[in-house]
């Protein structure tokens, strides 16, 4: 077996959790496809490693995956192949509260004349016409719309995506 950057020897309690995670037989098909991947490549036992290459054929994925299961299984440990890794960088807010409070109450309100509803375009065009904003982009209405849709009732079902 070559030598490998990342190598994946499970300890008998990892193997038994994975069994376990495979045999129920409920979990997504792409955590599946993890599960088996990283029982393929286990090198504890010498010369019952599959390569990179079988694995990746035997379970129909690319052989760029395994080797990104690998990487995560050595660097984040059996539970980081499983779960997303947490953005390494935190965003400020653009609005405060009472900047999302009138862009909340302008897209629960009268479309302007010669429009059907609001669009996500039109929405900050207004937010900085009104003086609420200097500068506002579509994108920011969007996170904000879909931020607060899950955290209220869904009374936005108005405003266009486009």
């Amino acid at each position: 077996m070559p030598n490998k950057k990342y190598r994946v020897e499970l300890t008998e309690e990892q193997q038994s959790h994975l069994f376990e995670r495979l045999g129920r037989g409920e979990r997504p098909a792409a955590e599946q496809t993890r599960v088996r991947a990283l029982l393929k490549v286990d090198e504890r036992t010498e010369g019952l490693a599959w390569t990179d290459a079988r694995t990746a054929e035997a379970l129909e994925v690319a052989k760029g995956t395994v080797a990104g299961i690998r990487r995560r299984f050595c660097e984040r440990g059996l539970t980081g192949c499983f779960e997303r890794k947490s953005p390494d960088r935190e965003y400020e807010r653009k609005l405060d509260g009472q900047q999302e409070a009138e862009l909340i109450r302008l897209a629960c309100s009268e479309v302007p004349e010669g429009r059907s509803q609001w669009s996500l375009r039109l929405l900050p065009d207004q937010m900085v016409e009104l003086d609420v904003v200097e500068d506002l982009s579509h994108e920011t209405v969007r996170q904000t719309l879909r931020t607060d849709r899950s955290q209220t009732d869904s009374s936005l079902t108005g405003v266009a995506s486009g």
